[in-house]
Order: C-alpha cells, then sequence, then structure tokens
C-alpha cells in the first residue's frame, strides 16, 4: 500500500465505475453544475460497457413481456442520442425472417412492429415495411427454404466503447474529474456526507463527499460490502451474455433471428468489416473471489455458431472465429428464463430521505442519458444548490 495522502478533498458527488452509466452520471452531474470525482479501477467501459450487443435501439422483444414504457422511453433515448452523437450512432435497416417454424408468426410481428412504431411517434425512423419476395436474394446468404416473410425496420448500432469515452469526455469538459487506474478501498457514510478511501497513482486518498453513487454494474453489491455502516444489498442476478465475431460479410443490415435451440433472439450483425453475433444468457454464479470478466463458454459458442450457420448457409464452410467476448448483465432476481426478466434499472437508496448512497442496478446503453437524469432527480433533496452548465439534452458527442 502507499502512502496516505493527508489532503482531504470535497466533491459534491464520487461516482464508482467508469462504465457508460458512471460517464452518464458524472456528465449529468458536471452539467448540473456540481463537483464530481470518478473512480475507474482499470479503464472506461472495461467491463459490460464494451461487451454488449452494441446496439441503440427501443428493444422490440420488450413488447412480447409488456414493458411497454421501457421501450417508449428506449425509442425516444435514441432519436435524441442520433441526433447527439452522429458520428457514433448510425441508424441501421434491421431485418426480422419469418420461416414456416418460427414461433412469431407473420401477423404477430406486423402487430408488435405496429406498436413499436407507435410508441415511436410514427417517426420516420421508427416505421417499418414487409420486403417483397424480390429483395430475399439480396441478403447476404439468407437462407430462403421455407421463408415465409420477411420484415424490415431501424434501430441504431453504435461503438459502446467509443460512445462510453465520449460521454466522459463531455464530463471532463464540464468540469469533471477522474481518476484511472482508482481502486475503491472502501467508504463510511456519516450523518450529511460520506467519507471515501481510494488508491491512486501508488498513493492511498480520502475525499469527502455529500453523495456517493455506485455505478458499478456487476460489481455493485462487492462495492457495498466496503461501506460502514453496512447498506441493504438487492438480490441480484448476474447474466452473461457472449458475443462472437466471425470472419465473414454482413453488410446488407443486421438480422434478428429465433435460435433454432430455444426460440431466444439472437442478432447477426455487420462488425468492422466482419460478423458479430450474439448474445447468450447464462446465469453467472458469482463468488467473492471470482473475477467480474467472464470467459466465453464453449457451449455459448457452439449456440451461438449453430444459429449462425442455420440462417446463413455460407458460414458452414470452416468459419473462423476471430474473438469472442463476455459481458454480465444485472437483473433482479426472479422466476423463469432471463430472457422475459424484466429490464428496468433500479435505483437503491441508502435511506429514502436525504440519501448520502445510491446504487445503480441493471441498466440500458440506450437509456444511460435518462438513468442519469433520474439518478440526479433523486439526489435533489441531498445535494447542494448549484447553478447549471449545460443540459445533456443538447449536448454534442464526437470520438
Amino acid at each position: 500500500m502507499g502512502n496516505l495522502s493527508r489532503m482531504t478533498n470535497h466533491y459534491d458527488l464520487v461516482v464508482i465505475g467508469g462504465g457508460i452509466h458512471g460517464a452518464g452520471i458524472a456528465q449529468a452531474a458536471a452539467a448540473g453544475g456540481f463537483s464530481v470525482l470518478v473512480l475507474e479501477q482499470h479503464s472506461l467501459a472495461h467491463g459490460t460497457s464494451s461487451r454488449s450487443s452494441k446496439l441503440i435501439h427501443g428493444g422490440l422483444r420488450y413488447l412480447e413481456s409488456g414493458q411497454m414504457a421501457l421501450v417508449r422511453e428506449c425509442l425516444h433515448e435514441r432519436e435524441l442520442l442520433l441526433k447527439l452523437a452522429p458520428d457514433l450512432i448510425q441508424l441501421q435497416p434491421f431485418y426480422i425472417p419469418i420461416y414456416s417454424n418460427t414461433t412469431r408468426r407473420p401477423a404477430q410481428l406486423r402487430v408488435g412492429l405496429s406498436l413499436y412504431a407507435l410508441l415511436g411517434d410514427m417517426d420516420k425512423t421508427a416505421r417499418f415495411r414487409r420486403v417483397p419476395s424480390s429483395e430475399w436474394d439480396d441478403l447476404d446468404g439468407l437462407k430462403t427454404d421455407d421463408l415465409e416473410a420477411v420484415f424490415q425496420y431501424w434501430d441504431g448500432q453504435t461503438d459502446d466503447a467509443a460512445l462510453t469515452r465520449a460521454v466522459m469526455r463531455s464530463a471532463q469538459t464540464l468540469g469533471a474529474h477522474l481518476h484511472m487506474p482508482a481502486t475503491f478501498i472502501g467508504a463510511q457514510l456519516h450523518e450529511n456526507s460520506c467519507s471515501v478511501t481510494y488508491q491512486h497513482n501508488g498513493q492511498t486518498h480520502t475525499c469527502e463527499a455529500t453523495v456517493l453513487v455506485n455505478a458499478a454494474g456487476p460489481w455493485a453489491n462487492r462495492v457495498l460490502g466496503h461501506i460502514t455502516p453496512a447498506p441493504t444489498q438487492l438480490a441480484v442476478d448476474l447474466v452473461q451474455g457472449t458475443h462472437l465475431v466471425v470472419a465473414g460479410n454482413i453488410t446488407h443490415g443486421i438480422y434478428y433471428v429465433e435460435a433454432p435451440q430455444d426460440q431466444r433472439a439472437v442478432f447477426v450483425m455487420p462488425w468492422q468489416g466482419n460478423t458479430l453475433v450474439g448474445t447468450t444468457e447464462t446465469v453467472y454464479k458469482d463468488a467473492p473471489t471470482r473475477p467480474l470478466l467472464p470467459l466465453p463458454q464453449p457451449q455459448e459458442q457452439d449456440y451461438l455458431m449453430q444459429t449462425l450457420e442455420h440462417y446463413f448457409p455460407a458460414y458452414r464452410n470452416e468459419p473462423v472465429i476471430l474473438s469472442a467476448f463476455a459481458g454480465l448483465r444485472v437483473l433482479p432476481v426472479g422466476e423463469g428464463k432471463a430472457f422475459s426478466r424484466p429490464r428496468e434499472t433500479i435505483l437503491h437508496v441508502d435511506r429514502p430521505e436525504r440519501p448520502r448512497l445510491l446504487t445503480v442496478y441493471g441498466g440500458k446503453l440506450t437509456a444511460y442519458r435518462l438513468t442519469a437524469a433520474r439518478v440526479m432527480q433523486r439526489l435533489v433533496s441531498t445535494l447542494p444548490s448549484r447553478t447549471a452548465r449545460a443540459d445533456t439534452r443538447t449536448l454534442i458527442l464526437s470520438e
């Protein structure tokens, strides 16, 4: 351990975690005129925020579980982010093929896509069409045997890590501080503030914060274990999602297909000149000593390759897997498969009035800005009055 720094600084907020939610909260706080320090143990977007499906979307499949408010919010955030980050987010055509044995029938898809468009305020980017059979041969070698229909709609694709870095740069431009790599050691909650201890540049530092925000993603409960008095923790499942990058040339758009093994949704999409396939949903059994950067499992890779080869027969000829990565999603403990679990973000505080600690559980890449705004609104009773510097609804993001 390095030498203990005698200098104690004070921040309105200290944020633990440099993923998309930590960066978004830092941006919102700095835009609101608050002083903020972000502690990131490794690098920006080191965990889940660089291991997602790279989509800025409304979440069409969430309509099946009745999460209409979430879909509407994400569609509105998607439209905003397309304007704020044109260099980082591209609108892409999405294709849904329907075969004779596909679970979701054409009439169901038409209803779902109509509702999707309605929740998107019938904007031109929320509209859809049925692709005529004369265009099927242009769809990147998509299998046409027993193909009954193809629907096409629009959603966004991004480089999730690049977006996270852009949001953090925006926060720093507004005055946010970032210490990286910095290891959170612990925190002590006082009546109206908290003391935070961390290591940075070989030294142990202590700072004071009016509020501590735990945006550590799958590490959230581990962080809470280092805070006194011990705060309550929510019971969560960590769900591993694996993606493969396969040599190939998907160029026409993004394909939203049913895995033949269990009818889950899987995306096949262009990615940096190759093909990205994902994702899986495997419950990850956490343990205090187990690292939270999971490795793709052989059965997950087989699952994804079988799905890819089923719909795109050209990949059956000696496919080359260039890389594989896995991230962890945080879901509330519940019954049934992870695929159908609610995806709403939970903001958990240490006390209902004037919270000193707020933990972000879950969250969607698409809705990071809205989540950050809600965090700041939840902390209004605790934070001092400040003069806003900017509005995150108008801050342009660039690489």
